[in-house]
């Protein structure tokens, strides 16, 4: 008869797999309630598999007795892998996420009931989506579309209420910034139980009823309860209020329970997550052991000993000491740059010097971040990986207002482009009066045809000619200066500012938005390069999901990294404000947010902080401050930034560019770098008019020969 000993020792020959002490006695402890904390890098995949296997093979269980629960389908579809790895004679194990047998219940719940249902997320045939449902509740109740980052707030809402089992009484005590969020969500409510013949179910209905009819329905409760004699659940730090309880019925009788998890790793608490279950973990199951996996795996001494000590901040924790037995590889090295701008340059030369690309990682707060860094590595050639391909920067309205404003600049008489904008020019024009510029002439500007409006204003048409004439130079412009111009003297940030008060946006996300374009724009020489810049970006953030795997450089938000690892990790954008969030709830979160950026690194870990943001003082985020104090106890090696300079891309030269300006003459015919040819009609001092084939141009000349703009035909 096999034993744990013999186990063991025949499992080390046949795959190489040796457990510590903590990992043997959570694979040996198989009865009754365990509570296994896993530090990052100690090995709980492999713990976990190790304990199934011990289960069937040696104690001698049905592997349909056995229920493993995961976050997530692609960890569901890794230990499956794992275990026929581990295990190829063995038949599998019922592997899922908890969503997955949440509907397994409503399912068997709404078919004893005779409920007619449908779900209504992802492609519905049907046409009945949640999202299309949730916009169109908006725009109905404000009058107004409503963002995507509106829409990703409000199912965030609507998914914490759920996960809390909060009552709909309570409702409106949870924070929401989306104009009229409670209402939408009882609006939402209603059409799914009236709205169609069926009953609308979305995922989180799925846990809600799922966890009713388990504590309601005492025969689907005791066939479940019957099915399974062993329960584990994986990552359960991450896992909801009606999550645990789903878990904690199905378990009642034999308590047969493995909860895997790090109170440390926590960092889902505005997605409902509910790590105070672990804490209390022996209240709701007083036998239950406690083990501790504090041995890290991964990482070099260096960061692991850093790391620990910094999460030791935290007082709601369980106690724990993370240690390695791994050598010391490289101090975590800390850098203050003067400046924001000079970050992604910075990077780009770090980073060049590597070999492995897809062994480096570039960790940050906010989406926001990446898009300067994804200019810099294209100019730079270094391919990339974004592990949240629906990163939306380059289809936000901010950024399609400032190209329609562009657009302007090279025809002023498309009606059908001012209607986009008209209302971010400051200007208070109606509907009806925009409305009036499709009877006009076609060939007149929308401009002129305003000023020969008789009901608008004397302060309206001095504002108008002023923008009229800002439109006739501004194709000689830079787009730095023209984006600079649209929102001093078009009046858009001002229009911006009166949206923020009326309809709850944050500012600085638009100011975010039209500083990363002016970054963009500053590397580009006229409007025409920066909109094909901006079209390559989006199209490249976009295919850069087909990096993964490759030797590729990983840029993550900090939340999605969560599990992942690389031999050299960059924490950038590391600001009071950024991290921890000026808006944090949780202070403690924060901390664990941070310390899983730490811990994602094997050899090498870097953090980025800066002095100065877009001509404004930043302070370094606290928890570098924090960390400098852990490496350097007594010095201040923050003091004094360092000047990284940022290398400015080169116009390319154009050795036949005319650079006399006696060569300037009417009827010359001549090469604009971005109109093509045409023809001098006209000049005026300084400004020269040039008829191309399809349009006329008044240009600088000045302009035009300092930069090298054109060369004769």
């Amino acid at each position: 008869m096999q034993t744990g000993k013999s186990f063991f020792k025949r499992k080390k020959q046949e795959i190489g797999v040796s457990l510590n002490t903590i990992q043997k006695k959570a694979v040996l402890h198989t009865e009754g309630p365990l509570l296994l904390l896993a530090s990052p890098g100690s090995g709980k995949t492999t713990t976990i598999i190790m304990r199934i296997g011990y289960l069937i093979e040696v104690k001698g269980v049905e592997p349909a007795r056995i229920k493993a629960v995961t976050f997530s389908n692609a960890s569901a579809n890794d230990m499956k892998e794992r275990f026929q790895r581990f295990f190829p004679e063995l038949p599998s194990v019922d592997f899922s996420t908890i969503h997955s047998l949440a509907f397994e219940v409503v399912r068997k719940y709404f078919r004893r009931k005779g409920v007619s249902y449908q779900i209504i997320e992802g492609d519905n045939p049907s046409g009945i989506n949640k999202k299309i449902l949730l916009r169109n509740l908006y725009k109905s109740l404000n009058q107004e579309p409503i963002t995507d980052d509106q829409l990703d707030e409000l199912t965030t809402y609507i998914s914490f209420v759920k996960n809390k089992l909060i009552p709909d009484n309570k409702w409106g005590t949870v924070k929401c910034e989306v104009p009229k969020a409670l209402e939408i969500l009882q609006e939402y409510e209603k059409y799914k139980k009236h709205g169609t013949s069926n009953l609308l179910v979305d995922y989180d209905d799925m846990l809600t009823i799922a966890y009713h009819a388990l504590q309601g329905d005492e025969d689907i409760l005791a066939s479940y309860q019957s099915r399974y004699d062993y329960v584990l659940t994986d990552e359960s730090q991450d896992t909801s209020l009606v999550q645990h309880y789903i878990v904690k019925k199905l378990v009642e009788k034999h308590q047969n329970l493995c909860v895997v998890a790090d109170d440390d790793q926590s960092i889902y608490g505005w997605r409902a997550a509910e790590p105070q279950y672990l804490m209390d973990f022996k209240n709701a199951y007083p036998t239950a052991q406690v083990l501790k996996m504090e041995q890290n795996y991964r990482s070099s001494s260096d960061i692991v000993n850093a790391a620990n000590q910094f999460i030791k901040q935290n007082k709601n924790r369980y106690d724990k000491n993370m240690f390695t037995k791994n050598v010391s590889h490289k101090p975590i090295e800390i850098k203050m740059l003067a400046d924001y701008q000079y970050q992604a340059n910075y990077l780009v030369e770090k980073i060049q010097r590597l070999e492995r690309y897809k062994e480096v990682a570039i960790l940050f707060r906010n989406h926001s971040s990446s898009i300067l860094l994804v200019d810099a590595f294209d100019r730079a050639k270094i391919p990339f990986y974004i592990k949240d391909s629906n990163n939306r920067f380059f289809s936000h309205w901010i950024v399609q207002d400032i190209l329609n404003f562009m657009r302007l600049a090279f025809d002023n008489t498309r009606v059908d482009i001012f209607e986009r904008v008209y209302a971010k020019f400051d200007l208070y024009l109606t509907k009806h009066q925009v409305g009036k510029l499709r009877n006009g002439p076609r060939e007149l500007s929308v401009f002129d045809h305003l000023m020969e409006m008789d009901e608008l204003k004397d302060w309206q048409l001095t504002k108008i000619k002023k923008i009229k004439d800002i439109y006739r130079k501004m194709t000689l412009r830079t787009p730095r200066h023209v984006i600079r111009t649209i929102r001093d003297d078009f009046g858009y940030e001002k229009v911006l500012k009166k949206m923020c008060k009326e309809l709850g946006f944050k500012m600085e996300t638009f100011l975010e938005t039209l500083y990363s374009l002016e970054q963009i724009g500053e590397s580009t020489n006229n409007l025409i390069e920066f909109a094909n810049r901006i079209k390559h970006l989006d199209a490249l953030m976009k295919a850069s999901r087909f990096n993964k795997g490759e030797n590729a450089v990983t840029l993550s938000t900090l939340h999605s990294s969560k599990g992942l690892e690389f031999d050299t990790v960059f924490m950038v954008d590391l600001v009071q404000g950024v991290i921890p969030a000026k808006e944090a709830q949780d202070q403690e979160e924060e901390v664990r947010l941070f310390y899983v950026g730490m811990t994602r690194a094997r050899y090498h870990l870097e953090l980025l902080a800066y002095r100065e943001k877009y001509g404004k003082a930043v302070k370094p985020s606290m928890f570098v401050l924090n960390v400098q104090n852990i490496l350097h106890p007594n010095e201040d090696v923050l003091h004094k930034p360092e000047t990284f300079k940022v290398k400015k891309r080169k116009a390319p030269v154009n050795p036949n560019a005319i650079k006399d300006e006696a060569v300037i003459k009417v009827g010359l015919k001549i090469e604009h770098r971005a109109f093509g040819q045409g023809i001098i009609t006209n000049l005026d001092e300084d400004q020269m008019e040039i008829q191309f084939s399809k349009e006329t141009k008044q240009l600088s000349v000045s302009a035009c020969l300092e930069r090298g703009l054109i060369e004769a035909v």
